[in-house]
């Protein structure tokens, strides 16, 4: 009976913190975008590194 006056606290202490963490990931955006990441993965490496050499090229034929 004794563990119960030592459960109980603990158990809400635990609450509280998961609690915490909860409204600390939502503020600091975790959950702001879900499907682009589960995307990324599909994606080529290869065909990501080409788009960026052509968007720099891009970038650098704007400026000159």
């Amino acid at each position: 009976m004794n563990i119960i006056y030592v459960s109980i606290p603990i158990s809400l202490i635990l609450l509280g913190v998961g609690i915490w963490f909860f409204f600390w990931a939502v503020r600091s955006g975790q959950y702001d975008d879900l499907d682009s990441p589960a995307y990324s993965i599909l994606l080529d490496e290869e065909t990501d590194r080409k788009r960026q050499r052509k968007s720099r090229a891009k970038d650098q034929d704007e400026q000159q």
